[in-house]
């Protein structure tokens, strides 16, 4: 598409989607579904830029973190929620910038002042992730390192993607490094967390959030 006509209706007229019955974008009832807009979003432009990698090898990019980290902390008449950014992929021109959100996002940065001002939180840690992003010519960003300290107990859902499969590098770029959910407990334990899942913490536990770093573009 011509870079002086803005995005319409007509630009698209071409594109057939098809998704059959039963698969993961047109899922039979009572088959589970959420977070179709932050998470599974994220998976199909992966696959679609991943499929057109060897025709534009010069303009696809390497994947981003390919997650929200959606976050939610509920407490008694009080809900937190954020979604938390990670490393963009390196592309063929460019680094992958860090701590952002890639292809899906409407939400900025929440201020630690404006948390810890309304809810009983401490945020110890808010950091870009070292190393997370992968190395090659254009190196992925890097991810996010959070740290929430409980001052009360409360219940936590986290709905993330790529704890278990890294973002791809391209054209011989390293891969970027998953994400982790992690919760230390008051003795100082720290067990890991699924990527989706609900728990209650306690008073004096930490929940921990590393998002994943972006891939990298190119031989090093």
């Amino acid at each position: 598409m011509p870079s002086d006509i803005p995005p319409n209706h007509g630009c698209y007229a071409s594109v057939k989607v098809t998704a059959p019955k039963g698969s993961l974008l047109n899922p039979r009832w009572p088959a589970a579904v959420s977070s179709g807009n932050v998470e599974t979003s994220q998976r199909i432009v992966d696959v679609l830029l991943l499929a057109l990698k060897d025709l534009l090898p010069d303009q696809i990019p390497a994947q981003g973190q390919g997650t929200m980290n959606n976050l939610a902390i509920g407490w008694n008449k009080k809900t937190y929620y954020e979604t938390i950014g990670g490393g963009m992929g390196g592309s063929p021109k460019f680094d992958g910038a860090s701590a952002v959100q890639v292809h899906m996002t409407n939400t900025a940065n929440t201020p630690i002042e404006a948390i810890e001002g309304i809810y009983p939180v401490r945020v110890l840690k808010t950091a870009l992730r070292e190393g997370s992003g992968g190395e090659g010519t254009h190196p992925g960003g890097m991810g996010i390192t959070r740290e929430f300290f409980f001052l009360e107990d409360a219940v936590v859902s986290i709905q993330s993607e790529r704890r278990r499969f890294p973002p791809k590098g391209i054209g011989g770029g390293y891969n970027g490094k998953c994400g982790s959910n992690l919760l230390r407990r008051v003795d100082g334990t720290i067990i890991g967390l699924p990527g989706r899942c609900t728990l209650r913490v306690s008073k004096g536990e930490c929940l921990i959030i590393n998002t994943p770093g972006g891939g990298g573009f190119g031989q090093k």
